[in-house]
């Protein structure tokens, strides 16, 4: 297994190279650690190679990125050039043949826990590949491991799909799996019944699923379900518990194109009040 981490020389390029380590450690991963730089687009104003000078640079920045980092963990640097930085980390990823993108935030965006900038929107709305998103701080985090899986599922086409897969990574992370269903009453107005009907079929639903998903779950498995619901989305994550070196995964919109990242409305407004990293799947 392999984990590509978009690295940038600043704290939210430490997030995630934190992230990234951790999740290594977890998942017994090898860790690439890459740069995408923009290529020189006006070489003959410049005196010497211009690419020379960023490559130059760019290796300063990844050797300190990777000093003190744990020599338990397979690490790799990388360093390429593309003219679209979002491209160039998912063309990077494939060649490496990585399993999911590691990225962390910015200034600006979504607030909160995440902070969004362009080049991590483009690749939660397009790339093929997991994309695992680091909180702002992580990097001051002493946990070394993931402590707990949260599986946040819905009803919608690609549901199945995403549960097997946390179910695959819980299994191989050796770490308890809780799967939610929450309930935002404020988006039941759609709904034909009352709130209280909505809760009463997502928590039926969720029970289905659960032990429709006991007959096929492997013998040392440990998954709970909970049903939370509140006002607003924000506020139904927010009743969850949540401890530092947990994570959760949600599955793309139904916007998504197949193979491909969309990130949809609920888990864009979960990233606004969630301080653990967040792994956003592919359709399909």
């Amino acid at each position: 297994m392999r984990l590509y981490v978009a690295y940038l020389a600043t704290d939210g390029g430490a997030d995630a190279v934190a992230l990234g380590v951790r999740l290594a450690r977890t998942m017994s991963a090898q860790l690439d650690i890459g740069m995408v730089l923009p290529p020189d687009r006006s070489a003959a104003l410049h005196s010497g190679d211009f690419e020379d000078v960023l490559t130059s640079q760019a290796t300063d920045w990844l050797t300190e990125a990777t000093v003190g980092l744990p020599d338990d963990i397979e690490i790799k640097t990388h360093i390429a050039f593309h003219d679209s930085a979002a491209e160039g980390i998912i063309t990077e990823a494939q060649r490496l043949g990585a399993d999911a993108i590691v990225v962390g935030g910015s200034g600006g965006g979504i607030v909160g826990g995440h902070t969004l900038g362009s080049v991590v929107t483009e690749l939660v709305h397009s790339a093929p590949l997991p994309i695992v998103l680091a909180p702002r701080g992580l990097r001051r985090s002493k946990v070394t491991r993931v402590r707990e899986i949260t599986c946040a599922l819905g009803t919608r086409a690609g549901a199945d799909t995403l549960f097997d897969t946390a179910v695959a990574a819980s299994q191989r992370a050796q770490v308890p799996l809780r799967v939610v269903s929450l309930v935002a009453l404020d988006r039941a107005a759609g709904y034909r019944g009352s709130p209280e009907e909505a809760l009463a079929d997502a928590t039926r639903h969720a029970h289905e699923r659960l032990d429709e998903a006991r007959s096929h779950l492997p013998a040392d498995a440990t998954v709970t379900w909970d049903v939370v619901d509140g006002p607003t989305v924000e506020e139904a994550v927010n009743k969850l518990e949540w401890n530092d070196g947990d994570l959760i995964m949600v599955g793309s919109s139904r916007l998504a194109a197949p193979r491909r990242l969309f990130l949809g409305s609920t888990a864009a407004k979960m990233l606004r009040v969630l301080q653990v990293p967040m792994v956003v799947t592919p359709a399909d």
